[in-house]
């Protein structure tokens, strides 16, 4: 499969450089992987996010009023370094502190963790809560959860961006953050695994018309194969998964986020929604709200993965206003 690219490993400045042309409210840090929303109020807590590149629109598109602040970038699939971030807290610091929302991989963790210990070394205020809302099994002889951070992750950047815009304060974000980040839940299926620019080989081998169930975002392998049969059966397994995790009754009100993991169809996105709301509703579940799109990718990948959160009071924050052009 040809990817469209340039032969000069650029992809990822070009991409950025394109983001800052159609969005004018974006800055580049001219010295870090980090962009800024241009106009922010300096009384209110910045939040912080970002990870490797191979997930657009994320974390980028999420910059924003009642959004992110900031976004930090490394390589494909590779966090920014710590002395990054760290230059990053210090930027974004203007007295108030900083929250930074990270997602659930060993290396990420790595980096943020540094650098948010460093900064506090440092005197700046740092609060932060992790993503971890993959329910996916890591196999079948542990049968443990895996908690990483995908798709779940845009709600936290968009809930608790609107709490700081409303002015909460860095205590309230990170009792917030914590307990939105266990209410979210997350899993998916991929058709095709994802293919490195540079390496030009998939993470691993999807046999064609078979899917794998509960892969990562980096490629991870699922927790099943199986042949295609239906988007129906797709939904099926999905919901099974969430309905298991959530021990849902009818009349339970939800947050529901579609998240296209790259290369999957418009048709195929909704024929899957389809299946999914009408057998949600056979179980008596009526989202308050969907959303259907692009939210965290994998490259290429073909494939979707659903994400649910209890609504609660969470709505008005999800249907504020933003110009964070991904959500």
């Amino acid at each position: 499969m040809t990817s469209i690219q340039n032969p000069n490993n650029q992809s990822i400045s070009a991409y950025i450089q394109a983001s800052l042309a159609l969005n004018p409210h974006l800055a580049k840090h001219p010295n870090l992987p980090l962009l800024y929303l241009k106009e922010r109020n300096p009384q209110l807590i910045p939040i912080l996010s970002g990870g490797g590149s191979g997930h657009e629109p994320a974390h980028m598109g999420y910059i924003g009023d009642g959004m992110l602040t900031g976004a930090l970038y490394g390589p494909f699939f590779t966090p920014p370094k710590q002395a990054d971030i760290l230059e990053a807290i210090r930027f974004l610091d203007q007295g108030q502190g900083v929250f930074i929302i990270i997602k659930n991989f060993p290396a990420d963790l790595l980096e943020f963790r540094g650098a948010i210990q460093a900064a506090r070394k440092e005197g700046h205020q740092v609060a932060y809560v992790l993503s971890h809302d993959d329910i996916s099994i890591e196999n079948k002889q542990k049968y443990q959860i895996r908690g990483r951070g995908l798709a779940g992750t845009i709600l936290l950047h968009k809930i608790l961006g609107h709490a700081a815009q409303t002015g909460a304060s860095l205590e309230d974000l990170e009792k917030l953050g914590l307990q939105i980040s266990s209410q979210i839940a997350t899993i998916g299926f991929a058709s095709k695994t994802s293919t490195l620019f540079e390496k030009k080989r998939p993470t691993f081998t999807i046999p064609d018309n078979h899917i794998s169930y509960g892969i990562g975002i980096h490629g991870e392998e699922g927790y099943r194969m199986e042949a295609f049969t239906s988007s129906e059966q797709l939904a099926n397994e999905i919901l099974n998964k969430l309905r298991l995790h959530f021990h849902w009754k009818s009349g339970d009100s939800y947050i529901l986020l579609i998240n296209n993991l790259g290369t999957t169809s418009e048709l195929e996105m909704g024929i899957f929604t389809h299946d999914l709301l009408q057998l949600l509703d056979i179980q008596g579940i009526q989202p308050t709200l969907v959303k259907s799109g692009r939210f965290m990718t994998s490259l290429d990948m073909a494939g979707i993965s659903v994400t649910l959160c209890p609504a609660q009071n969470y709505l008005e924050a999800l249907q504020a206003p933003t110009n964070a052009f991904a959500w």
